[in-house]
């Protein structure tokens, strides 16, 4: 339980990061709902056991609390189409499957062992959702090739944590419990092997001299690219477009009988706004 309270508190520093910069940036919302509706699901499940209920159902109560105080969060400061989704998943998860969930099993089955192995084989799938949920994180740090939306810090604690339900419901011999913290010590694991590769790779050297804040200017080509870049990280690329024109000759320049157009010569400028560092994103 400790350990799984450290697990909850691990996004702490980015939900505090969310507040100061009034801005979600790149961060998703779906670990949070699937942890919350993981938590829900548990506690419900810990709620029909008749012994060793107790553990579960004091840190998922805790755990609830957390990962809805984190929503809410991220609702207050979500970008118009992430707050759509965001609501979207949690009255598809939270609300409308943990109605039908706990309809069908109260009315369906009958009291006792069956009912809890019914609760407990539903429990184990979406544990193992909770375990996945950050794999689209993980793609979008091969993407990306930036750990910035992938703490190292949660990524360890979900990996000791699963070691550590693997081992309880082991000896406990409540194998709903032990059986998904095998997959969620192979994911945490995985997290942390990117996380080791990728955590270099997005930064980039500022030159010697230049004061902090200023901003660093990158040049494209085609700005399609930057759309097409913030379409699929889902986050705002915040640039500053100097336009300056200057001339050109088009075709047949050396017989002088080209004529003269103008270009437009663009830079694109990457704000560094919190004078840490610059990431300029890869544009293809």
């Amino acid at each position: 339980n400790i350990i799984s309270f450290c697990v909850f508190l691990a996004p702490m520093p980015t939900f505090y990061g969310i507040y100061k910069k009034k801005s979600t940036e790149g961060f998703q919302s779906v670990p949070y709902s699937v942890a919350l509706f993981s938590c829900m699901l548990l506690l419900f499940y810990g709620y029909l056991k008749t012994e060793n209920g107790m553990m579960i159902i004091t840190i998922n109560s805790i755990g609830c609390a957390i990962e809805t105080a984190y929503l809410v969060v991220f609702l207050i400061y979500a970008t118009r189409k992430s707050l759509i989704s965001t609501v979207k998943l949690l009255v598809l998860f939270n609300v409308l499957a943990f109605g039908v969930i706990v309809f069908t099993t109260r009315f369906a089955t009958n009291p006792g062992p069956k009912r809890v192995a019914v609760v407990g084989w539903i429990c184990a799938v979406f544990s193992v959702c909770v375990f996945a949920a950050p794999l689209s994180i993980m793609r979008l740090v091969i993407r990306t090739k930036s750990v910035d939306y992938m703490p190292f810090s949660l990524s360890l604690c979900l990996t000791l944590c699963a070691v550590v339900w693997f081992f309880y419901g082991l000896l406990i011999k409540d194998y709903y419990v032990a059986t998904p913290n095998v997959l969620g010590f192979i994911f945490g694991v995985a997290q942390m092997i990117l996380y080791v590769i990728y955590k270099d790779k997005n930064k980039q050297v500022r030159p010697m001299g230049q004061p902090k804040g200023e901003p660093v200017v990158a040049t494209v080509v085609d700005l399609g690219a930057i759309l097409e870049m913030q379409e699929k990280v889902g986050m705002e690329i915040g640039v500053v477009l100097e336009m300056q024109e200057k001339p050109m000759v088009a075709g047949g320049e050396a017989d002088g009988g080209g004529e003269k157009k103008e270009e437009v010569a663009v830079k694109v400028i990457c704000l560094d706004l919190d004078g840490d560092k610059t990431v300029i994103p890869s544009i293809g």
